[in-house]
Parts: C-alpha cells; sequence; structure tokens
C-alpha cells in the first residue's frame, strides 16, 4: 500500500496500514516512500521553505552529494613548546550522518549589545540553516530556557520522543566547563564579569522566550535545551557528524550539554562555525583588546584544545561573516 502524505500544521504524517492512524514522518522517511517524492527531489521545482525541505535528497540516495568542508585546527609543532600552527584538512561528511546545532539564539538577551549582534547575525546563520537542511542535514534548533514556547510544536515532540540511546553517556545532561585537553592551555579572556561591554552595564536577567524569528524553523526539524534529549535525537538519527554554532562560543556554545565539549569528548566529529558565533567578552577585561579580537582568541582555543572549526562559506561559497562594527575587516560580509 502506498503512504497517504497529508499536511498538517504544515507537519508530514503518514497513514499506517495496520491501524489507519496518524503518526509523524520520521525525517529519514519522508519523501522517500513515494515515488512521486522521489521525482520532485531532482526537479528543484519548489521554492518554499517546506518545499525545499520536501525535495531534499532521500537518505541514501545518489543524489545526497558529501559535504566537502575545510576544517582549521591548530597544532602543537612540539609537545611542550607552545608554538601552534594552523593546519586545515579537507573532510567529506555525509548529510545524511550530520546535524547543525544551534545554540541559544535567543530573541533578547539581557545585554542590549548582545541582542544586537544577535539581531546582525541571525539572517546569515539562517541562510546557513535553509543550505545545510536542502543538502539533507538535520537541524536542531536548541534555545535554552525557551521550551514551553514550542510545546505544542512538531519539532519539540520529535526531540522529547526519540527513545533513549543505548549508549548515553553519564553526564550528558550537565554542563561542562572543561576537557582533559583543555589543562594543557591557558583560557584566553577574563569573562568573568559576564562580558557585558555596554556603557553604562546592562541589567541581568533571563528575558528570553524563543529562538530569534529571523531563523526559521521547519517542522522537519528538532528542538530541545536538553543534552539529553538531544544525544538520543543524533543516535536515533545515525548522526556522526555535528556543525554547533550560535551564541556565546565561550559560555554555551562550549559548555551546554549539547555543545562542543561534550560533543568531542564523546566521539561525534564535531566543528564549530566560527564566523557564525559571538562572545560574551567586554573589551576592559583581561587581555584588553576588542570585542571581536575577543571572540578571535576563543576560536584559537578551541581550534587547539576542543575541535576543529569551519566557516559558513563551506556551504555558502560566500565569503565569512563579519560583524559591522568589526574594525579588523574594512566592510562587513553579511548575507
Amino acid at each position: 500500500m502506498q503512504p497517504r502524505l497529508a499536511a498538517k500544521n504544515c507537519s508530514l504524517f503518514e497513514t499506517a496500514s495496520t491501524n489507519k492512524t496518524m503518526k509523524p514522518l520520521n525525517r529519514r522517511h519522508f519523501i522517500t516512500r513515494s515515488a512521486f517524492g522521489s521525482a520532485l527531489a531532482g526537479s528543484g521545482f519548489f521554492f518554499h521553505p517546506i518545499q525545499r525541505a520536501l525535495a531534499a535528497p532521500a537518505p541514501g540516495s545518489k543524489n545526497a552529494e558529501p559535504l566537502s568542508l575545510t576544517t582549521r585546527q591548530r597544532v602543537e609543532a612540539s609537545p611542550g613548546t607552545g608554538n601552534y600552527q594552523i593546519t586545515e584538512r579537507q573532510v567529506q561528511w555525509n548529510p545524511r550522518e550530520t546535524a547543525v546545532i544551534v545554540v541559544d539564539m535567543w530573541d533578547k538577551h539581557w545585554c542590549n549589545g548582545a541582542t544586537s549582534r544577535v539581531a546582525e547575525i541571525a539572517p546569515r546563520m539562517n541562510t546557513f540553516i535553509h543550505a545545510a537542511r536542502d543538502r539533507g542535514v538535520f537541524v536542531i534548533h536548541a534555545p535554552s530556557s525557551c521550551m514551553d514556547a514550542y510545546k505544542d510544536h512538531p519539532g519539540r515532540k520529535r526531540a522529547q520522543n526519540a527513545p533513549r540511546a543505548a549508549n548515553l553517556p553519564p553526564e550528558i545532561g550537565e554542563w561542562c566547563n572543561k576537557i582533559p585537553s583543555e589543562e594543557n592551555g591557558k583560557y584566553p579572556i577574563d569573562q568573568s564579569d559576564g562580558g557585558c561591554d555596554c556603557e553604562p552595564k546592562c541589567e541581568g536577567g533571563s528575558p528570553w522566550r524563543r529562538e530569534v524569528a529571523a531563523i526559521e524553523i521547519l517542522d522537519i526539524d528538532a528542538i530541545s535545551d536538553s543534552g539529553v534529549e538531544i544525544w538520543n535525537l543524533l543516535e536515533e538519527q545515525g548522526i556522526k557528524n555535528v556543525m554547533i554554532f550560535g551564541v556565546h562560543t565561550n559560555m554555551c556554545v562550549l559548555g551546554r550539554p549539547f555543545g562542543l565539549r561534550q560533543m568531542s569528548k564523546n566521539g561525534k566529529h564535531a566543528v564549530l562555525v566560527r564566523d557564525l558565533t559571538d562572545t560574551m567578552y567586554n573589551h576592559k577585561a583581561w587581555p584588553y583588546v576588542n570585542h571581536f579580537k575577543g571572540t578571535e582568541l576563543i576560536v584559537e582555543h578551541i581550534e587547539k584544545f576542543v575541535c576543529p572549526t569551519i566557516t559558513s562559506e563551506s556551504l555558502l561559497g560566500k565569503p565569512p561573516f563579519r560583524f559591522s562594527a568589526d574594525p579588523r575587516v574594512p566592510t562587513a560580509t553579511k548575507l
């Protein structure tokens, strides 16, 4: 019996032949069960985000071209010298074994400067997410402490309903402040003041309620702020590779239960998308460099001790994103 597809709040549903009840289609099933869907996958006819997602290459399809990424790391020339050299590698990742995790791109931060930078970078992130999704990459949105806003969203239910992974790491539900490899280096910035560099300093708090609206969440995506749920999702989907970006590099992107440290130490091939991130760093704190240099120093630390990095250029074919206020480059690159 050929499955019947129906739209309900832009979700995909499949009628089970046994009991005729409706159940959400798994990402690995949508469009692949229909010859018509397979034809659409190669046609390029659709342009709406939902339609583009539907037309993405099917799992195992010959049309699922590998992702060609240029990774960057810093490798110590000789142990103990502190002399690190940049090394770049070309890697090929199967998109069906790859996920992106969008970390804490909140609608509003307690720091006004952080909120304005999120607003500036979010459109480029959205473009990158669409490009990844169109290639068959699984998208996970992780706006921490905002799950109430998505309690009825199919993506939230997908995360909650993912089966418990047999290989669930024992500390995957916890914040990770450091991994053993970082013992070899010195943390490059002082963020003890919270990182706000506004004048006057902003008042702290938790004003975030959801992910910033400039980033589109589709029903085939997943939504979670739980390390356990996200690990379950990765295992359910057969994900080996993760591209992580969002804010803030020196805090949540590194330390969250679904952040770079946890993914790296637990065996995933993790990369930071280094131009799609920002730090909480006050230029009046050590080492007394401008805000964007502070981000660069954190990226260097990650490349030395945590995992490789890439840029959004790998998927978009455009120069890496730069903030308009970054004094180190003559012009900013946006979309």
